[in-house]
């Protein structure tokens, strides 16, 4: 198994316009084939000193394998969510684990 976690902060985070068009851009994603399950998510109202709650938007995908997950990275599906939505965040951070 493969997970990928991308954690995005919004160029303007006022925005509802920028928040609804983010969040549908990751909503598509979860069409694409490779993608075994797909999570879109904001954050959670916990807090404790050891929780980072200052992102905007939180897709976690997970893949069968490597693979898979490098044959999304290539999907036109994926290239043009990154075309069509990169100008709304100012910061991605991406954590990968297998299992």
């Amino acid at each position: 198994m493969f997970v990928h976690t991308v954690f995005f902060w919004l160029r303007h985070p006022e925005s509802q316009d920028d928040h609804q068009a983010l969040r549908a851009g990751l909503e598509g994603l979860k069409s694409i084939a490779d993608i075994s399950t797909a999570y879109v998510g904001t954050p959670a109202d916990t807090r404790r000193p050891v929780i980072d709650h200052s992102y905007d938007f939180s897709l976690t995908l997970v893949f069968a394998d490597r693979a898979a997950h490098d044959a999304y990275q290539v999907h036109s599906g994926h290239l043009a969510f990154v075309d069509k939505c990169a100008h709304l965040w100012e910061r991605v951070q991406i954590y990968d684990a297998v299992s």
